[in-house]
């Protein structure tokens, strides 16, 4: 059994908008729109979208694009939704879907703003972390200039851990590696790790990678899994990427790629 649950609860601040992020367009679709199609074509058969911030504009915008291209039906027993009423972290976003999680399968994490990610690129990562056996797989890129983004820290036996560049040594910054914040987990571990992170940090929030730590600890295999095309796992933040977005996916469909 394979299911996705999408992070789709954020205002989107620097959007400078008072709508949610995640139904901003990207070619007359909403960005959250991209990720379930990405999630459908990798074979998810639920989709779980974690909604907050206006949340049923977030619903109503999904329900209508769907609407429009006559899938009403089809996406009912699909989407679902689940309501994160406060935003502490991507920890306790995805504990608000434990119900959906369920202890049997996989499931996929994407985030809401990255409309860039296609169902051909997470299929691979979802083969290879099968076909590994892994607890948790991290979805990753190579990227030239990897600034900002966590790093992946790999030793013998695969992840050993994600640093954050704040927080990251000389050494670990000159990794081109990094986190796109997307995972593939086991059902029961990860239902199990995240009853056990905890917000004993400086945003006082709960980090879906403090899972990796408590999965190591339990002996399941963690690693990571660098996309082919860097772009998937580019974000949208701002308008300019918003635009940004939209050319890609142009291109991309001259192209015949997606």
């Amino acid at each position: 059994m394979l299911k996705a649950i999408i992070l789709a609860a954020g205002k989107g601040t620097r959007m400078k908008s008072e709508k949610p992020k995640v139904v901003h367009e990207v070619l007359g679709k909403p960005m959250v729109y991209y990720s379930i199609e990405a999630a459908r074509a990798a074979g998810c058969d639920k989709v779980c979208v974690i909604v907050g911030y206006k949340a049923e504009e977030v619903e109503k915008s999904i329900k209508d694009t769907y609407a429009k291209l006559g899938k009403t039906e089809e996406m009912q027993d699909v989407v679902s939704y689940a309501l994160q009423t406060e935003q502490l972290g991507t920890g306790h976003a995805v504990r608000c879907a434990s119900d959906f999680i369920g202890t049997e399968g996989d499931v996929v994490v994407l985030c809401g703003d990255t409309p860039l990610v296609t169902g051909k690129t997470l299929e691979q990562a979802i083969k290879k972390h099968v076909a590994a056996g892994n607890g948790v797989t991290v979805i990753s890129a190579m990227l030239s200039d990897p600034f900002g983004y966590g790093r992946i820290i790999r030793d013998e036996k695969g992840l050993s851990k994600i640093v954050e560049q704040k927080d990251a040594t000389e050494e670990e910054q000159a990794v081109k590696e990094v986190n796109s914040g997307m995972y593939i987990f086991k059902c029961d571990a990860l239902l199990a790790a995240l009853s056990q992170i905890t917000n004993d940090n400086a945003q006082g929030e709960y980090y879906l990678p403090d899972t990796l730590t408590i999965l190591k600890d339990k002996g399941l295999r963690v690693d990571a899994f660098a996309l082919e095309s860097p772009e998937d796992i580019n974000g949208v933040n701002d308008q300019k990427q918003l635009e940004s977005a939209a050319e890609i996916i142009r291109r991309r469909k001259k192209e015949c790629t997606l």
